[in-house]
Order: structure tokens, then sequence, then C-alpha cells
């Protein structure tokens, strides 16, 4: 029986026989972001519970909080500009922004009062992340888990040496097939790096981000408009990742992409395109250092367990304990104090879920400036 093939992947077929193999990169983001049949940009935001993955933000409004918190520190450094602009790129359904205005009108109004957030939503395509560009510049540019979907090269060693994944057809299936790298931007990449990959034996394979380079670019351009020199912008990127000399290692063989399909993990990544959300981790060496390159400086690098706990996380857990749930220190065992037991629990484990360390909690924290 033969496989159904999607409008899109009929797409993706009729460019190969026409331009023969694609990269890994075209095929990715084709899957992703092709008007009317990618992942991202055709029918309704894939997710939250019910969708394919979910984000901090899905998780609670805890996260929301501190990027509030995070938000009212760089507007006083910045001496509380009015309007003071924020742009989340990558927002899908706002869940962040509206947080941060439910935090921020009774706990900071004066910055309430100030804040103009806006959003890029990355199911409009990446065009889209910078169509404000010609408008009022950001003072704060966020993205929370937004590289990590851009369009990776794959490269794999073989014999010492390194080529690159193409997506090939046959027989109207899509396939992989090896071939030289596409670019002397692929071909050096790892060594821009130090990665000594050549040590890594055969079949040895990654991901080369080139769209995460140009995106931080675009940025820093983008907060460069922010008005005269000497007044501050700030980018915040929250994802997962890890810095190149951890990220490309002998250990890790077979890369970091990953498919997600109703939050199941697959690893067949040619299959259901459009369908299934691709991802890789993000080489936070590459941003910083592409970062500085554009005029930026590093603020803070941490974990997102680490940037939680001093954004507040555990301080505003405990205010709501003692507010909420007192009822549970003399009526624990009464039918009020049992139901109020376990909404505490629900509510705790939240915040476990957004600091664990095997999970949430080691998403990386960037804040570059200028």
């Amino acid at each position: 029986m033969s496989m159904v093939v999607t409008p899109l992947q009929q797409l993706i077929i009729e460019r190969i026989r026409r331009e023969g193999p694609i990269t890994f990169a075209d095929y990715m983001r084709m899957a992703l972001y092709e008007p009317g049949h990618g992942y991202y940009v055709s029918g309704p935001a894939r997710m939250g519970w019910e969708g394919d993955y979910f984000t901090s933000s899905d998780v609670a409004s805890f996260f929301a909080h501190c990027v509030g918190r995070q938000l009212y520190q760089l507007w006083v450094l910045m001496k509380r500009p009015a309007p003071f602009v924020v742009l989340e790129q990558g927002a899908g359904r706002a869940n962040l922004a509206r947080g941060v205005r439910e935090w921020a009108e009774p706990e900071a109004p004066d910055l309430y009062t100030a804040l103009d957030y806006r959003s890029a939503d990355i199911r409009l395509g990446q065009d889209a992340l910078f169509s404000n560009e010609q408008a009022v510049p950001p003072h704060v540019l966020i993205s929370n888990e937004l590289v990590d979907a851009f369009p990776v090269h794959i490269v794999q060693t073989r014999q010492s040496r390194l080529y690159e994944v193409y997506v090939a057809e046959q027989e109207g299936q899509l396939h992989e097939v090896l071939d030289e790298p596409s670019s002397s931007d692929v071909a050096g990449y790892l060594e821009r790096y130090h990665i000594p990959w050549a040590e890594f034996g055969d079949n040895w394979r990654a991901e080369i981000n080139l769209d995460a380079l140009s995106w931080i670019m675009q940025s820093a351009r983008l907060l460069m408009g922010c008005g005269p020199r000497k007044r501050r912008g700030f980018l915040i990127a929250i994802d997962y990742g890890e810095r190149a000399s951890e990220l490309y290692t002998i250990n890790r063989r077979h890369g970091t992409l990953a498919c997600y399909y109703k939050h199941q993990l697959t690893e067949r990544p040619l299959a259901r395109p459009g369908a299934q959300d691709l991802t890789a981790h993000v080489n936070f060496t590459a941003l910083i250092d592409e970062g500085r390159r554009a005029g930026l400086r590093l603020h803070a690098f941490t974990t997102q367990r680490a940037w939680l706990t001093e954004m507040g996380i555990y301080d505003e857990l405990e205010r709501i304990r003692k507010r909420d749930f007192a009822v549970l220190d003399s009526e624990r065992a009464s039918d009020r104090g049992q139901i109020a037991l376990l909404q505490w629990y629900n509510l705790r484990q939240r915040v476990t879920t957004l600091t664990d360390p095997g999970g949430l909690g080691s998403f990386k924290v960037l804040i570059m400036k200028r």
C-alpha cells in the first residue's frame, strides 16, 4: 500500500524534480513556513496542551510575571521611557503578552501605563518578525522558543570529511542523500566555533542554524533604531540549547533535531511535512558572538531555572501560599482543606515544571544590550 502524498509533500517533490536534491534547511523551511501549507503558517496554532507542544507561557502565569519583573528592571535602567516599546517575536497565542499586562497593572502601574507591548507572530512567516522595522523601534525584543524553529542545515561526517544532508526523491518518497556542503558558511561553521568534528568518527551529525545569525543581526539593527546611541536597548532570547562546546560533542552523535506530533517525539523528519513540528537546539555561542559583531554586548546568560529564581518565582509562590492557602494550616483535614491542598499541589507542580533542571529549567536565557 503506497503512502498518501500530502499537497505540501507534492510541492516538495516537484521542487526536487525541477532543481535536484535540496538542503535539509530548504526542506525544513518549506515544512514549517511554506505559505498555506507549512506547519506554522497553516491552520490554527499547534501549541498548548491540545497541540503538538507547549511553551513556558502555557504552563503558568508565573513565567509571564517573571518576564514582567525583568521588563520592569530594564525599563528602570533605561530611565523609564514612555512609551516603553516591547516587541515579542514568535508570540503565538499571546499568552506572554497577556500575562505581562495582567501582572503589571496591579504590581507595577507605572510600567503598565508606559508599556506598549507588540507582537510579531511566527505563523505569519519569518519575514513578519521584522515587519515593524519601519514603525517605532522597540526598546526590548523578546523571543521565547523562537530560534529553535528556524530551518537548519545538517552535516554528517564520513571518512574524515564533512558532508551535508540533502533531501532527494525516489518514486514519490523523500529520502536523504549526502553531498558537498552547499556553501562556505556551512562548510566552515564548526571550525568557526572550534569544534574538532574530524575527531568524532564516521556518521556524527550536527545542525547548523545560519538563520539564527541573520536573525540576531536584524534584531541588533532594529534595536539600533531605538533613538540616540546613548539610549539602551535589550534583546531577551529564551530557548533550549547550549554553548557551542557543549552542543557539538563526540557523545551527541545524532545531533539534536527533534520532531513533535501531538506531544510525541518522533524520529521521522521527512514524514508528514507541514503536520509536525521540527526543532533543533540553539547554539548560544553563535548568538552571543554574532550579536557582539552587530554591536550588542552580553548582559546575562543563565538557565531558566536560575533566571526564574532571580526574578522571584519562589517568592511569588510563597506569597500566594500565605494569601490564598492559609486554610492548609488550620483545616487541612476538612473537605475545604483537602480541596485547597489539591489546588496548592497543582500550583506548586507548575512552578516545578518551569524550573525542572531536567526539563524547562535547563532552557537558557540570553540577554544582550546595546
